[in-house]
């Protein structure tokens, strides 16, 4: 497998390992965030890695990689590549992270970390001792949204927060009759607890902070699906999950993620109650921040709109006029542009793999919960 040399002056170079939906928003990313930003040399796109030798050469065509291979283990051992994307099954994301770091790469790995609290825990020593940059697939934080959330709540702007509540829905698995896959396995994890709520914790984790103390409860709305090979199998995780959470600022809190609701399509909900008013985002409509300050008459209070704008960096670097609309993908590209940042020493909005573990913390706390059935401190 040969990649071009580092002495043509381009950026860093990058190696893909798995080329699904993420696999594309990551290509996609690295493509893009040198004309989106103009302060970046355009990273090298040097070698992709597939299941087999065969899809590795197709997608290395469509998302404009130099070489591919059917050995994501090749791409380690190239001294070219700089940085590995993984966007491979979550169940993947441990063995393929830890053998990244352990040969000198930098890392950009999808959410969640891992589907064992102890596979977890040994990417993030990994991390530890590797002293290269290793960040986390939580582009919805990348929102300027979320930034401008984040800003309005330490300004005061509602007052001191008392109460939140997290809600993320999907309709993907709400037909009974949809066939069995993988997500459906134990191997996959807990199901929508690690799945789902991994994203509504780390809008939660950006804008207040970390949890302190969970109560859990998981369902599954049904029993069973019908299985590709024939007959049904028994539904292993899921699909459902709610948790009533005590924040480490004192304030309190409810989580609730569903994979199987119909008419939701990427909802991610977030209201953020304090004692001078209130913040909702929606997900759906990630646009727009609906903020309401107790303040003048009563008469005219209510919930007022801000949209996304030039004004809330980096939405300047896409579009010159507010109202227009970012995109998941333009996410991507930003979360790609601070990645590049923390490579570069510079002062970096990511999820690393410290916030990455604290999250899986609390993942792992709730479901523990709803084994005790009692409240259950999440551990630093």
């Amino acid at each position: 497998m040969n990649t071009s040399a580092k002495s043509d002056g381009g950026g860093l170079g990058v190696g893909l390992i798995g080329t699904g939906y993420m696999g594309k928003c990551h290509a996609l990313a690295w493509n893009a965030v040198a004309s989106t930003f103009g302060d970046v040399a355009r990273p090298r796109l040097l070698a992709l890695a597939e299941a087999s030798a065969e899809l590795a050469r197709t997608k290395a065509t469509e998302l404009g990689f130099a070489t591919s291979t059917g050995d994501w283990r090749e791409l380690l051992a190239d001294p070219e590549i700089d940085v590995i994307s993984i966007t491979t099954p979550n169940r993947f994301h441990a063995e393929i992270a830890i053998a990244a770091l352990e040969a000198g790469k930098h890392v950009w790995c999808e959410k969640p970390m891992a589907t064992a609290f102890a596979d977890a825990q040994a990417m993030h020593a990994a991390w530890r001792r590797s002293g290269k940059v290793a960040v986390l697939g939580y582009n919805y934080i990348q929102n300027p949204a979320m930034r401008l959330i984040r800003k309005l709540i330490g300004e005061g702007a509602i007052g001191i927060v008392n109460h939140v509540r997290l809600e993320m829905d999907e309709d993907f698995m709400a037909d009974r009759e949809t066939p069995f896959a993988i997500r459906n396995e134990a191997s996959a994890g807990y199901g929508a607890l690690d799945d789902f709520a991994v994203h509504p914790l780390s809008l939660l984790r950006f804008v207040l902070g970390g949890v302190a103390e969970v109560f859990g409860e998981m369902a599954r709305p049904y029993a069973d699906r019908p299985h590709p090979d024939g007959g049904r199998r028994a539904i292993e995780n899921y699909d459902i999950a709610t948790a009533l959470l005590r924040l480490e600022s004192g304030a309190s809190g409810v989580l609730t993620v569903n994979r199987a609701a119909w008419g939701r399509k990427g909802r991610i909900q977030l209201q953020i109650f304090g004692d001078g008013g209130a913040i909702v985002f929606d997900q759906e409509r990630f646009n727009e921040v609906q903020l309401f300050r107790r303040e003048g008459a009563e008469e005219t209070q209510g919930f007022r709109t801000i949209l996304s704008a030039p004004v809330h960096k980096p939405y300047d670097r896409f579009i010159p006029a507010p109202g227009h609309g970012l995109g998941f993908n333009d996410l991507k590209v930003i979360e790609c542009r601070e990645l590049i940042a923390r490579i570069q020493g510079e002062k970096a909005s990511v999820f690393d793999f410290d916030d990455g573990l604290a999250i899986e913390r609390t993942v792992h706390a709730i479901a523990d919960s709803f084994t005790k059935g009692r409240w259950v401190t999440v551990k630093a």
